[in-house]
């Protein structure tokens, strides 16, 4: 096995190509976040992003995207928004982990959205969890047949509440792929005041993530296409979803609503609008990502499991940073698996935003930088 590392920000269109075949290859690696362009994008705009290319005979047939510190701590491309990571590879092709780290220059290789399929990192798996998804199928002719058939359950209750939007509002529409840049801001605005509002850290505070999500609504690739979702009522959005989709998997990422609509539930009526959408586009999954909602409860027709850990080969800065990042997850681990201890948690972190957002002026748009 020969490795040789690349820079993203110049990647040749063979190499993206061969990253491309070995997507379509297997099918747990067609995910979205596991594309060229997602790693492009977060190098683009993160800084210190590499991909490691496997080559067996001359011929490249693995793909492992990082990103590196001055120290040698490696971290998943994009860790903290991407909700899946691999070395994507074509079938039947085996590594050596330490032999992949000495050639990254990494001591540590820090995940935490690792696909099971990724045998060679297992030994350093330190924790496996479900990710919920939802498999699509084109359904009836018509939405409401759609959800009839798919889900009996909340069929009812879901279509009571649009046809009340559209008499309280305005008449109820989606628009599966909406180009307007203007409803991504209000989406970004939203979301923002959410993470606010229930205590939790605001990532489009953080200017690169709102020029990566800038930057990402603009790529129209086969294998990643950023897709935004909209409901309107009349020409006002409700609720939007903005997510990465490639040929055959849409992966759930950005969903927020405005609040004065939180009775008519504009955020479950925006996942059964997307999923009925989704399956008439050609995608076959949808990937609701890691992490308890109810929501996920109430779509998911399966789960998948994906692992957290830390690979690492014999070198001190390893030995530090388990030490100093095992904890921290282990804590937060230990209280999302727990109903007892999740819902106090959340109940002080809602008290704690409320606080944080009573003592401070309205937050101005989100835009990007200029550049």
């Amino acid at each position: 096995m020969d490795i040789t590392i690349h820079r993203l920000d110049g990647l040749s269109d063979s190499l993206r190509t061969a990253w491309h075949r070995a997507m379509d290859e297997s099918p747990e690696y067609a995910n979205p976040f596991l594309a060229p362009e997602f790693a492009e994008g977060v190098a683009k705009y993160r800084g210190r992003a590499q991909v490691a290319v496997l080559r067996e005979n001359g011929r490249s047939v693995g793909f492992f995207p990082y990103e590196r510190t001055p120290f040698g701590v490696g971290r998943a491309i994009g860790l903290g928004l991407s909700d899946c990571q691999a070395l994507v590879h074509r079938p039947g092709v085996v590594w050596d982990t330490e032999d992949l780290l000495k050639a990254c220059h990494l001591s540590v290789f820090e995940f935490d959205h690792l696909v099971e399929e990724q045998k060679p990192f297992g030994g350093y798996v330190t924790g496996t969890f479900a990710s919920p998804v939802l498999d699509l199928t084109t359904g009836g002719d018509s939405y409401p047949e759609w959800l009839r058939g798919a889900y009996p359950g909340l069929a009812r209750t879901a279509l009571k509440k649009e046809r009340r939007l559209g008499r309280d509002v305005g008449e109820m529409r989606f628009v599966y792929d909406e180009r307007d840049p203007r409803v991504l801001r209000t989406l970004m605005r939203w979301k923002s005041a959410q993470y606010r509002r229930t205590g939790r850290m605001d990532r489009f505070a953080r200017p690169w993530i709102v020029d990566l999500v800038d930057h990402l609504f603009q790529v129209r690739e086969e294998h990643f296409t950023g897709v935004l979702s909209v409901v309107y009522a009349g020409d006002r959005p409700v609720a939007a979803h903005f997510g990465p989709a490639s040929r055959t998997v849409l992966a759930g990422w950005f969903t927020a609503y405005d609040p004065e609509f939180r009775y008519y539930s504009p955020g479950l009526m925006m996942h059964l609008r997307m999923a009925e959408a989704a399956g008439r586009h050609g995608v076959r999954i949808m990937d609701l990502g890691r992490g308890e909602k109810e929501y996920k409860d109430w779509l998911k027709t399966r789960e998948l499991r994906v692992g957290e850990g830390f690979a690492a080969r014999p070198h001190p800065v390893a030995a530090v940073h388990r030490m100093w990042r095992r904890p921290v997850r282990g804590l937060r681990n230990t209280v999302l698996a727990h109903p007892r201890l999740r819902e106090p948690a959340d109940r002080l972190l809602k008290t704690v935003g409320t606080l944080r957002t009573s003592s401070r002026t309205p937050a101005a748009d989100v835009a990007p930088r200029r550049r």
